[in-house]
């Protein structure tokens, strides 16, 4: 339940400024580079709430609370979006939207790397773990690379 409550944290967290770069994106970008973050990001999400809701699940046996997690978690990101527009359309460069990527991104690396990895070493699954990760980065790299 720990890690479960403590990755939702961290997501939602992380969700707030991502709503923000989503944003940021299309303000500063286009339509077209906005899309495709969106894109990505939708793609990440997926994983994402996995990781929120199985520990919360297998925590408590209830569906629903790992569901209401995982979506509570989920609107910290329109809320960035919200947020971008009302307060930071006017200060927008591509500097300040490089540095929100950068600490967006740092966000779920420290999470991944301090709670999710310890995690999954403790339940014995040291090699799938790696092969996670790195089909992972293939996907990304992937869709990315077909957005693009």
């Amino acid at each position: 339940m720990r890690a479960g409550v403590f990755v939702a944290l961290g997501v939602a967290i992380h969700n707030l400024p991502e709503g923000l770069v989503t944003f940021s994106t299309v303000a500063t970008g286009g339509i077209a580079l906005g899309t495709a973050v969106a894109v990505a990001i939708a793609i990440h999400n997926i994983p994402e709430g996995i990781a929120m809701s199985v520990p919360i699940f297998y925590a408590t046996g209830s569906k629903r609370r790992a569901f209401i997690y995982s979506s509570l978690s989920g609107l910290a990101e329109p809320l960035g979006a919200i947020i971008g527009y009302a307060i930071l359309l006017p200060f927008l460069t591509s500097a300040i939207l490089s540095g929100l990527m950068a600490f967006v991104a740092g966000i779920m690396v420290y999470i991944s790397l301090d709670e999710l990895l310890p995690l999954a070493h403790k339940y014995g699954q040291e090699h799938l773990v790696i092969i996670g990760i790195g089909a992972g980065m293939l996907v990304m790299a992937i869709s990315l690379s077909l957005l693009v």
